[in-house]
């Protein structure tokens, strides 16, 4: 690959260092650069909910083609701040996800057997893979009873509201009509 140029970033607020310090961690090179294919997860780790065919459109946007194979943070940035800021991909509410397990749910039971979250998560809506799967049913399933109550894992789910990037930008919109500013360059 050819050399990288040095193109400072700036670091506008809060949200904007927190995606800048998720994407540094996937930086192995030290060079403000991540491997196009992982785009994908730094997204996902920033707390966004986009499909693959949605990461597809996200590269799109952000793919520079005189840096093939590589996303720099000065396209990420911008582009993904705005995303997070217009609420896009953001994650389905606790409420929306409990109504979501109790229309699997017709019985009441508080609970879906192993074997029919598989299949759900296999062969419907975009698929998991078989990692995928393992990961999600790790943390879902009740050992003693081989199934997922689901009230108890989507508290496990759940992330406090004050360390959630999309009530980040509150705070941005806040800093911006007060005319505070805090500019970081990396």
């Amino acid at each position: 690959m050819d050399e990288i140029p040095d193109i400072p970033v700036a670091i506008n607020n809060e949200l904007e260092r927190r995606i800048a310090d998720v994407f540094e961690a996937f930086d192995h090179s030290g060079n403000k650069t991540i491997d196009i294919r992982e785009v994908g997860t730094v997204v996902r780790a920033l707390g966004c909910c986009p499909s693959e065919a949605e990461i597809q459109e996200i590269l799109l946007a952000i793919e520079d083609p005189t840096m093939p194979g590589c996303i720099h943070l000065s396209k990420f940035l911008p582009h993904v701040a705005q995303m997070i800021t217009e609420h896009r991909y953001e994650p389905a509410s606790p409420a929306k996800l409990l109504e979501a397990f109790q229309v699997l749910d017709p019985e009441n039971k508080g609970s879906i057997t192993r074997d029919y979250i598989s299949i759900l998560m296999t062969q419907d809506g975009e698929p998991f893979s078989q990692e995928e799967l393992d990961e999600m049913l790790e943390i879902a399933i009740d050992p003693q009873t081989n199934t997922v109550p689901y009230e108890y894992y989507l508290n496990k789910l759940m992330v406090s509201r004050l360390l959630y990037l999309y009530s980040l930008q509150v705070t941005i919109v806040y800093s911006t009509l007060s005319n505070r500013k805090t500019v970081y360059t990396i």
